[in-house]
């Protein structure tokens, strides 16, 4: 599972003493180090890495410099340094320009070979400046104190070699010693950090001895001190190297196959050759004879060499044993199968089922399903199936004749305990018998959704065995397996999510709060505000937007596309269009992540690693960018969001859900929601849209006034103010929507022309008794107002505008009737804010409000006081 620790591998079968299991290991990674493809370098002792390689590079990402690049970054300390300076100079600059640009800086940091003296071919350098040994340099200053104005060349010039002090005293350095106690620079130091073992020491002005050509003495307390801290001081660390001198045969070939096999994978973390080279040094002090030895694993490697070490032993694994030898240990590796799961170890640990006949029968269950050509697209099944038979063996270890561990004992009734123990645990909120959280060491509660998985998924292990015939040669009997019942069967409710309500709805949606969003849970910016922004405004499972590439928006035909896939339902490079909105958003994610990947490697990704580069990469363990941040991180992100919001129980798949609802409401029918949301079938969006799942809501009207025409203008046809019941509502809708059919400003119910026939008026529907209006049209009849009242005034005496304005009083209070009737439902906004000379508000089918029945039903519950008019008015 993502995020959780690893387990510990299983530790090999003890081979101390064993030498043909050592040889025979021995023989096999030699012979794949020895590989076409494999780089030579790897088969050395001293591992000389390239300083530009590509997962062991240590150089400096500015060309020009030679020096080793510090721990997580790729620039040496001194232009790191530099960078920060200029950075704060000129802020528009990226770290891929300066890294261009930037001229070699004067560093102390040693190179991965320490350098010779320019005149003494076999003595190291002490002055970096003017490279020249300690003697060497000691003879420059001194011929300065009687020649200020000394020419360097021409001293040089005269100056003649010394003879070597040989290779350095400790066993496992190849440099060259710098002085008469032989020993490095770089172990000199250590000589002394470590309390100077055996007191060697030399002669005050030993200098002489060399000028006059006399051997130099060294001095000691306790020789034999001395050389055993020699035969055991670790290596010295030096840029770009990994030394694995005085290591057993063995650890040497393991280490060297770790590091082939980190580099040969796709996704792979950074491996700073420090840590390799700590882990090569423990290996030595602790005398260890292969990195499978426990006492590895307690020894001074840091957090970070341990995950390192647990990586080596995964890759040997895969050499050392065969599918049938994890079969016998008790594990199974998909990698053997050919499957590596996303976010997920491929080591699947299933010591902790002490049933032996159990183990076997689980592990056969996973082998067939890695074999199977359809394969699974997650670990899920499998996380859930060994924690379903750990906890059915827990059972059985306690309360089963001799723990369980004897098919042949096992019946009908042992089943039926374990099921009733089971629910039980469910019902009280008991911890579990086997299973352990899996981010805490501490059993985990017993939930109705973990029994339902338990039960499932022990019994399709067993049901599977009952029917290739294995519980049969086992011993197992077929009560045994029939007693345990299916998941489903124990009333377990499958709650459907709504959709955000509307307070909700806006709360997500206000800037400010969507800004403290990325101030307060997303520190490291890792885009969690735009991953939101696009799950509400395109739908898509969470998975889809968060698995997005970074080149995954384009403009085609102007019109702003999103590709993704969707690979719950086996759709790739779909493509589905986005408000302009989202598309700039994406777009400046996509600079913030193309920034972040030249600041880390100080280069421009090259065209493949611009494809599998993510659109919103994780900071952890991720340096080339290609894996994206986790649901889990975002999901905890967004939790707490919530919670600090206090709306409730929110989870971001009801965008989802309400996009679905909101297309329904506004006309879309439910095969297009299914191909846009990518759905599978029909029943699924009937799933996804709630509040408008019933067809009704499709064809439902909006409130209906009497036109000017009528005895009373502006009488509510349709008032919640009449007392209807739900059902009357429901029926008047749907009756009044099949008979009436559009007309200008309203709607006409006069059968005949409903049906296609001529109209008998004319036309003439203002005067027509059959001419209702809609919320839709208020807008409409407001500017015929303002018109007619425009007209009345500019009448040329008060005899003429009286009589405009009475011809023009019965649609007056046909207006004035239709905005009562809408502020009586509260929707007398949304009526204002349509527009009918937009022509997408138009075939938008916004011409109908679309009032839902139960609303008209709910608002009449309320007993709403609204002055509506009367019929003698």
């Amino acid at each position: 599972m993502t995020g959780q620790t690893p387990r510990p591998l299983l530790p090999v079968v003890d081979h101390h003493g064993d030498r043909r299991r050592v040889r025979d290991r021995l023989e096999l990674l030699e012979a794949l180090t020895q590989a076409p493809t494999v780089d030579t370098f790897y088969r050395d002792d001293l591992i000389r890495i390239p300083p530009r390689h590509e997962v062991y590079g240590w150089q400096c990402a500015v060309e020009v410099c030679r020096t080793p690049f510090t721990t997580g970054k790729d620039l040496c300390s001194a232009h790191q340094t530099d960078w920060h300076r200029v950075r704060r100079e000129q802020p528009d600059l990226s770290r891929f320009s300066y890294a261009r640009t930037a001229g070699p800086l004067h560093s102390t940091e040693s190179t991965s070979e320490p350098a010779t003296c320019r005149i003494c071919p076999e003595r190291p350098v002490t002055n970096m400046l003017r490279q020249l040994c300690q003697r060497h340099i000691g003879r420059w200053k001194f011929a300065l104190t009687t020649a200020p104005d000394l020419d360097f060349d021409v001293w040089l010039a005269g100056e003649v070699p010394y003879p070597s002090y040989g290779q350095c005293a400790a066993a496992v350095c190849l440099s060259w010693a710098r002085g008469p106690m032989r020993l490095c620079l770089a172990h000199e130091r250590q000589y002394s950090a470590d309390g100077r073992p055996g007191q060697a020491t030399l002669p005050g002005k030993w200098f002489a001895y060399e000028q006059v050509g006399r051997p130099v003495p060294v001095f000691y307390d306790d020789e034999g001190a001395f050389r055993a801290w020699c035969s055991q001081v670790a290596a010295a660390t030096r840029a770009g190297q990994v030394n694995l001198r005085g290591l057993p045969p063995l650890v040497r070939a393991e280490i060297r196959w770790g590091m082939i096999a980190h580099a040969q994978r796709s996704q792979h973390t950074v491996w700073p050759l420090q840590w390799l080279q700590r882990i090569a040094d423990a290996a030595r002090a602790e005398r260890v004879t292969s990195l499978f030895d426990e006492s590895l694993s307690t020894s001074r490697l840091a957090r970070r060499g341990q995950l390192v070490v647990e990586e080596i032993r995964r890759h040997l694994q895969l050499v050392y044993f065969t599918r049938a030898d994890s079969r016998e240990l008790g594990y199974i590796d998909t990698e053997h199968f050919g499957v590596r799961f996303r976010h997920r170890l491929s080591h699947f640990d299933l010591t902790q089922i002490s049933q032996r006949w159990l183990r076997d029968l689980l592990w056969d269950h996973l082998a067939a399903r890695l074999d199977d050509p359809a394969g699974s697209r997650s670990s899920t099944p499998f996380d859930a199936c060994r924690r379903s038979c750990i906890e059915l063996g827990a059972f059985l270890s306690v309360a089963a004749p001799e723990g369980g561990h004897d098919p042949r004992l096992l019946g009908e009734e042992h089943m039926k305990r374990f099921v009733a123990d089971h629910r039980n645990r469910a019902r009280e909120g008991l911890p579990h018998l086997g299973v352990c959280h899996p981010y805490k060491d501490k059993p985990s509660k017993v939930t109705d959704v973990s029994l339902k998985f338990v039960f499932n998924y022990s019994r399709l292990v067993l049901r599977e065995a009952l029917d290739n015939g294995q519980a049969e040669r086992v011993g197992l009997s077929r009560a045994f397996i029939t007693a345990l019942p299916h998941g489903g069967g124990n009333g377990v409710a499958q709650r459907k999510r709504s959709p955000f309500s509307d307070d909700v709805a806006r709360a997500l949606a206000d800037d400010a709060n969507l800004q403290q969003l990325t101030v307060s849970y997303d520190s490291h910016d890792r885009g969690v505000r735009d991953v939101w922004e696009t799950l509400v405004f395109s739908g898509r499972r969470c998975g889809e937007v968060l698995e997005l590439r970074l080149e995954c928006i384009g403009r085609y035909g102007n019109l702003p596309l999103l590709w993704h896939d969707q690979t719950k339902v086996g759709n790739y490079d779909e493509a589905i269009r986005i408000p302009e909105r989202i598309y700039q958003r994406i777009r400046e994610r996509q600079r913030i992540t193309l920034g972040r990947f030249e600041d880390r490697h100080a280069r421009q990704p090259t065209p493949a690693e611009r494809k599998q580069l993510a659109l919103f990469p994780s900071h952890v363990r991720n340096p080339m960018g290609n894996r994206a941040i986790s649901y889990t991180f975002f999901h905890s992100c967004f939790s707490r969001w919530i919670n600090e919001l206090d709306l409730g129980s929110c989870v971001p798949h009801q965008a989802r859900h309400t996009l679905a609802t909101n297309l329904l409401r506004h006309g879309a029918g439910l095969h297009h929601i299914r191909k846009y949301l990518g759905q599978v079938s029909v029943r699924m969006a009937e799933h996804y849209a709630k509040v408008a799942s019933s067809e009704i809501e499709d064809v439902l009207q909006h409130v209906w006034v009497a036109g000017p025409g009528a005895a009373t203008p502006g009488k509510l046809l349709a008032s919640p103010s009449e007392g209807m019941s739900r059902t009357q509502a429901e029926a008047l809708a749907l009756d009044l929507s099949r008979r009436s059919t559009p007309a200008e400003g309203g709607f006409c119910t006069f059968q005949p022309v409903v049906d296609g026939g001529e109209c008998p008026w004319k036309l003439n529907c203002e005067g027509c008794d059959k001419f209702v209006m809609s919320g839709a049209d208020l807008l409409y009849w407001r500017r015929k107002r303002e018109q007619w009242r425009s007209i009345a005034e500019r009448a040329p005496d008060d005899a003429t505008a009286d009589y405009l304005h009475q011809v023009f009083e019965p649609t007056d209070r046909a207006i004035d009737g239709l905005e009562k009737a809408l502020g009586g439902l509260g929707l007398l906004d949304q009526a204002l804010a349509l527009d009918l000379r937009r022509p997408q508000d138009y075939f938008g089918r916004i011409w109908s409000t679309a009032f839902r029945a139960t609303d008209l039903a709910a608002a009449a519950e309320d007993a709403l006081d609204t002055d509506w008019p009367e019929e003698d008015e």
